[in-house]
């Protein structure tokens, strides 16, 4: 029997990748205004959000609690289905406590049913893919138990790096200092920085100029890919749709029957890393 796949707005999919999986929202405020973002990028006007981020309007984000992860799991398991929620990263948000919470409870009240959450160590795309290789083992009939531990082996595969244009976003969210983003703006530094193995934000390295950037992380393409047959490769973007072409074009210089994927990122994450983020995914040897 199909098991039941979630994700949340985090994981990035447009419309035409959500085949199978339901999204949980991510609610957040702007300004003082709550808002809720439901998931679909189809419906997100990723323009008119980072420019007001542009414009200095403040945006706080919560994380997804474990009611809201009780409310639409329990329906399903009274039906008789199991189900695998894959959560943005541990190392960023205490969403992931708050489903493994409810999955704890929900398996002693349903004890003949079987719940998992995956910890993608990562957020956008880099759960967004780990989300879709769900729906498709769901939909090739796979058990949910022999799912989640071929979901679990398949996390450190998925290779996410960024780049930002403006620090002071981190900044804001503490991942950098105050004067680290001060002198970094001064002497125009990019970080690249990625998702570890403990699923926390850390730099792999700095260089000068946001060409640089951009060629740094197709290079981490060119170290860590899979070699296979038209490989999948995903690029989100705060509102910088040029120099993500810029860096598809590189990607293909690498693989060129690599299939490229080009999406605004979402706003929730988007809010922590502001706009002229870009970001880029793939399955590869390690993180």
């Amino acid at each position: 029997m199909p098991f039941a796949v979630f994700a949340d707005g985090t994981a990035n999919l447009p419309g035409k990748m959500l085949e199978g999986i339901t999204l949980l929202p991510c609610n957040y405020v702007v300004d003082g205004k709550p808002e809720i973002y439901q998931g679909d990028l189809d419906l997100f006007d990723g323009h008119a959000y980072y420019e007001r981020l542009r414009s200095g309007q403040a945006v706080k984000t919560t994380l997804l609690n474990t009611e809201l992860f009780l409310s639409h799991f329990t329906p399903l398991l009274e039906q008789g289905t199991d189900i695998i929620y894959v959560s943005m990263s541990s190392g960023i948000s205490g969403t992931y406590s708050a489903a493994a919470a409810a999955a704890e409870e929900l398996m002693e009240r349903f004890s003949n049913r079987f719940v998992h959450i995956v910890d993608s160590l990562g957020c956008g795309f880099g759960n967004g893919i780990l989300a879709m290789e769900a729906a498709k083992l769901s939909r090739q009939g796979t058990d949910a138990r022999e799912a989640a531990a071929i979901l679990d082996a398949e996390v450190p595969h998925v290779c996410q790096y960024f780049t930002v244009d403006d620090l002071n976003f981190l900044k804001q969210t503490g991942r950098v200092s105050g004067v680290t983003a001060k002198i970094a703006t001064i002497l125009n530094i990019k970080p690249i920085l990625y998702g570890d193995s403990t699923g926390h934000i850390v730099s792999c390295s700095k260089v000068r100029g946001r060409r640089n950037a951009i060629a740094a992380l197709a290079e981490k393409y060119r170290e860590k890919r899979i070699a296979e047959k038209q490989p999948a490769v995903y690029i989100s973007h705060g509102d910088c749709l040029a120099d993500a072409e810029k860096l598809s074009d590189m990607i293909r210089t690498v693989t060129p029957d690599a299939v490229v994927n080009i999406c605004q990122h979402e706003p929730f994450s988007g809010a922590h890393v502001g706009p002229g983020m870009l970001g880029l995914f793939f399955r590869g040897t390690e993180r």
